[in-house]
């Protein structure tokens, strides 16, 4: 019943910048929390960050941190992902999930989208 929808993602350079969205349907949006990971093929999927429903907690990886933000519209049913300063190594699928409770352990969300690509070249 739940559907989350990715978009945003692309090819860019180096120190760019892209900004990620996902669109939430079918749900209690509003009250539960948002995480994003990402994945590169042959790895495990890897946190990104979470936002909590009410957006008072948000949690980074270390890898992103001071580089990405999570923002939420709960009025839209929107999360969004701001990338910046973006490096080679953070070429993935990115996926939004969402969950009960802001938690890096992906085994934990319920409800995944079907991910976008982000290709970042040197």
């Amino acid at each position: 019943q739940v559907q989350l929808v990715e978009s945003g993602g692309g090819l860019v350079q180096a120190g760019g910048s892209l900004r990620l969205s996902c669109l939430a349907s079918g749900g209690t949006f509003s009250r539960s929390a948002m995480g994003w990971f990402r994945q590169t093929p042959g790895q495990e999927r890897e946190f990104v960050g979470v936002i909590s429903w009410g957006g008072s907690r948000i949690y980074y990886a270390d890898s992103v941190k001071g580089r990405f933000s999570i923002s939420r519209d709960n009025n839209q049913n929107t999360v969004a992902l701001q990338m910046n300063m973006l490096k080679p190594e953070d070429t993935a699928v990115y996926y939004c999930a969402m969950g009960s409770n802001t938690d890096r352990r992906a085994a934990l969300y319920e409800y995944w989208g079907q991910g976008t690509q982000v290709t970042v070249s040197s």
